[in-house]
């Protein structure tokens, strides 16, 4: 991955971050839209990759298009068969599937992180899914 990338989409996640904390909508949608047009800018080049979708999927407050993003996310990280990226990818759209009263799919999503999981050293984020799953099951 392009660092120059990942430090910009590093900062506007932080930026994202404070806006929010700090309740500063008007900054808030300034750095979101900073970090769209990032992804917009890059998408199908050199420089495109899954960790600029998913930092818009999660600061997307619209659950449908977060979970569009997600998905977009998810085919970027198939690209380059990242199995962090599939893992947390499939974990974050699970949840807002959850949000959303859609467990049938985020079960979908949960069984598709889990594999992708097995070869990931990330052991909590494997737990996370794991746990998710289970319960949802067992709902």
């Amino acid at each position: 991955m392009n660092t120059k990338i990942y430090k910009e989409v590093l900062y506007l996640a932080n930026e994202l971050m404070a806006s929010a904390n700090n309740q500063n909508q008007a900054e808030f949608d300034a750095f979101y839209q900073e970090l769209k047009q990032l992804c917009d800018d890059n998408e199908n080049t050199d420089k495109d990759h899954p960790v600029q979708w998913e930092a818009l999927g999660d600061f997307t407050d619209d659950l449908v298009l977060a979970i569009a993003i997600y998905d977009k996310a998810l085919t970027k990280a198939a690209a380059i068969n990242s199995k962090d990226y599939l893992s947390s990818i499939g974990m974050s759209a699970a949840r807002l599937k959850i949000e959303l009263g859609d467990h049938a799919t985020a079960i979908e999503y949960l069984e598709q992180a889990k594999v992708h999981s097995n070869k990931i050293i990330d052991k909590e984020l494997k737990a996370e899914i794991n746990n998710l799953l289970t319960e949802l099951k067992a709902s």
